[in-house]
């Protein structure tokens, strides 16, 4: 906990005052979070260490006339010793209520006595007995700790009155030296008066000057042990925590494990020397209204020691999606492209070891190795083989979704017949649609002719579309492959009598291993890659992709080309996205339509 020093014009006083306020907040338990409560508990331990210095004299010096030595040493252990007891119980506990009133009542008796020993109310001395008042407001700062103090100090004066008539018979007669009494005192108050004072001018400086309300961040400030002594109120409204929560280790315990590693060393580079240091870090925050559950958020944290003499750090919390967007958006990219690569090397290997696998499995199933003992040895390798070929799919799926998305997809554009492509993907379809009793025609218009794109490519998208369908489409359901020719453009589709697409759904589909989810579709294995790569495929082209779809009706997916080779310089991945009602936020989706 980072105490505040205040240095009054550089004197020793000064220094003196900021020694003992670091020893006496050592002193405070280490349980007591709420940083106005460490200061009250500071400032309790502080006085009750002080006191017995600022009574011991008087008594020293009053008593023994009046009580005789005896009775003065039992009254001095009793001064040095109850106040180092009550402190004691403060640093060790971390509660003040028994302290507290066990401490005014302390300066009632020791006061009231000190009082009576010099004569009474009409000595210089009862001066003192306003030091009740004060300190009881010094150590509580509320209206009620002075009020209690007054009453105390009522009390004093009345008691002191008791042991004047009765135990010291009146004997005490006020001298001109009492007046030292309540002058040494005020030797004590004035320090720390001029300390409240720079404070009161320094809470009062204009807003427009504090850094809590200049920047939009939570302002922390740490001292150089790495704990946080004081937080700005606009942690409750950033992070939707209260500022105590923050103080001590607080925020380090909210730092996700992950990002602790940086976070200490950027403090750790200032410790050393000044600077400026910046971390990305996730924070754990409450979650959204209503839920009892806890989330991780990201957040830059911006750490600043002006100098190497600074004996504090401070720090600024901004969201992370309100600093430096176009940096933040850099490194998201970044992110992703590498997420991408490792998926893409991963997806690599994998296809050695399928090829093997299928490779085996077929030279098995033709009896090329021998002749299987059981059928079902011939079974088991023939469901071996297709799944390998399965896998074998969705790895070269997600090779070509990764080189999209990274940019280092190439395409060969060549002049050929969509109408033969047509047919050399029905071709390679027609006996899955048998299988499942599936009518597949198509209906290419004469006057589609030739088209330059990238031969292989447009066979893909043709093959994942009819798949699709198919896989999607009940027995004895349709399939049909269309395609005409509007000036410069290719327009084709794929339409199918299936299960069809929700309207909730239609946003999502597109994305990278997304699928609709019901009762039907759960049935069939897949990656959800076809249309994602579908999606990239026509962007590289220039191309548009809308899906028009009614559940129980069926789907069709409309694709747009151009028929000509693109211009030189033009964005080959612009592909404008549509919604009925509804605009994207990515503009190179295609155009998702719903029937009504």
């Amino acid at each position: 906990m980072r105490v505040r020093c205040v240095r009054l014009s550089g004197t020793r006083t000064g220094d003196l005052l900021d020694a003992v306020a670091a020893r006496c907040e050592r002193l405070v338990s280490g349980s007591v979070k709420h940083v106005a409560e460490r200061h009250r508990q500071r400032r309790l331990i502080g006085l009750m260490l002080a006191a017995p210095l600022l009574v011991a004299a008087p008594a020293a010096i009053l008593f023994p006339p009046l009580i005789g030595m005896p009775a003065t040493l039992w009254a001095g252990a009793a001064i040095l010793g109850v106040p180092l007891l009550l402190a004691a119980m403060v640093a060790v506990s971390g509660r003040t209520g028994f302290a507290s009133a066990g401490a005014l009542l302390y300066g009632v008796v020791t006061l009231a006595t000190i009082v009576a020993a010099a004569g009474g109310a009409s000595s210089p001395a009862a001066l003192v007995l306003g030091a009740l008042v004060f300190e009881a407001w010094w150590t509580g700062r509320t209206r009620l700790a002075a009020f209690g103090g007054a009453v105390a100090s009522l009390v004093a004066l009345a008691l002191q009155a008791l042991m004047g008539a009765e135990l010291m018979h009146g004997a005490a007669v006020p001298a001109a030296a009492d007046w030292l009494i309540p002058l040494a005192y005020l030797g004590f108050v004035l320090p720390r008066l001029a300390t409240w004072v720079e404070d009161s001018a320094e809470a009062t400086t204009s807003r427009e000057t504090r850094l809590e309300d200049i920047v939009e961040a939570v302002v922390l400030r740490m001292d150089l042990a790495g704990e946080v002594a004081d937080a700005s109120a606009q942690a409750r409204r950033i992070l939707g925590l209260a500022p105590q929560l923050l103080l001590s280790s607080g925020l380090f315990d909210r730092l996700h494990v992950a990002d602790r590693v940086a976070y200490l060393c950027a403090l750790g580079d200032l410790r050393e020397d000044q600077g400026f240091r910046s971390v990305h870090a996730r924070i754990r925050v409450p979650g959204s209204a209503g839920s009892a559950a806890t989330d991780f958020r990201p957040f830059v944290i911006e750490m600043m020691r002006p100098t190497a003499d600074e004996k504090s750090i401070t720090m600024l919390v901004r969201a992370a999606d309100a600093v430096e967007p176009r940096a933040l958006g850099d490194a998201a990219e970044s992110r992703e492209l590498a997420s991408s690569r490792i998926l893409a090397a991963v997806s690599h290997e994998l296809r050695t070891p399928l090829n093997s696998i299928i490779g085996f499995s077929d030279m098995m199933l033709h009896g090329m190795a021998g002749v299987f003992a059981d059928p079902r040895q011939k079974e088991y390798v023939g469901l071996v083989r297709d799944s390998g070929s399965h896998l074998l799919s969705v790895v070269n799926s997600i090779l070509d979704v990764s080189k999209i998305e990274s940019g280092t997809f190439t395409t060969n554009p060549e002049t050929f017949r969509f109408a033969e492509a047509v047919e050399a993907s029905r071709a390679m379809l027609m006996r899955q649609a048998a299988e499942k009793n599936v009518d597949l025609t198509v209906d290419v218009a004469p006057e589609v002719g030739e088209i330059h794109a990238d031969n292989r490519a447009v066979r893909q998208m043709i093959i994942n579309l009819v798949s699709n369908a198919i896989k999607f489409t009940p027995e004895g359901g349709a399939v049909r492959i269309g395609a005409h020719r509007i000036g410069s453009r290719l327009h084709f589709w794929v339409s199918d009598t299936g299960i069809g697409i929700p309207a909730q759904d239609l946003t999502r589909i597109g994305q990278p291993f997304v699928q609709v989810e019901n009762d039907y579709t759960r049935r069939f294995n897949g990656a959800g890659l076809g249309l994602s790569l579908v999606k990239g495929l026509v962007a590289l082209h220039q191309g548009t992709m809308s899906i028009e779809s009614e559940p129980g009706r069926g789907t069709t997916v409309t694709i747009s080309l151009p028929v000509e080779r693109p211009a030189r310089g033009s964005n080959s991945s612009a592909a404008i996205l549509e919604m009925t009602g509804t605009r994207s936020k990515e503009a190179h989706d295609g155009t998702f339509r719903k029937i009504a």
